[in-house]
């Protein structure tokens, strides 16, 4: 396995990112619009084609105590959906605090002077499934 890439979902956009095993690295890639409950699956597909990556993960938001919420339930569904699709393995990660994680990176990229202000809502989400890999890549594995 080579080539991971990370779905960060939410209801009006997924953020995407891709990472690579050998180095452990992660980088946020895109935004994926969702419109009506419904991902733009043909922006998911050219993202599939052009990195072809080996595995998906997809984060599971889960409330502060680890239990699943509502949008833990839209973001199991997200994962089959990949599964069921592309015929690729997918696993769901633990993204409790990714996103306060990730807007904090994005607020000190914007006060920096690294990132306009009309790309951080798209790159809170991107860096949250960048940050997804990093979990990812942070559990021991047996």
């Amino acid at each position: 396995m080579n080539t991971i890439m990370a779905f960060d979902y939410g209801s009006k956009r997924i953020g995407v990112a891709i990472g690579q095993q050998f180095t452990t690295s992660a980088q946020p890639l895109d935004t994926v619009a969702v419109r009506q409950n419904k991902p733009d699956w043909d922006h998911i597909s050219r993202l599939l084609r052009e990195w072809q990556p080996d595995l998906l993960l997809v984060g599971l938001p889960l409330a502060e105590d680890g239990s699943e919420q509502e949008m833990s339930i839209a973001a199991r569904r997200f994962a089959n959906r990949l599964n069921g699709r592309y015929q690729l393995p997918v696993e769901l990660v633990d993204e409790r605090f990714s996103s306060i994680e990730a807007e904090e990176i994005v607020v000190n990229a914007r006060r920096s002077g690294h990132l306009k202000r009309s790309k951080a809502k798209q790159s809170v989400d991107q860096v949250a499934a960048a940050l997804i890999i990093q979990s990812w890549f942070d559990e021991p594995r047996t």
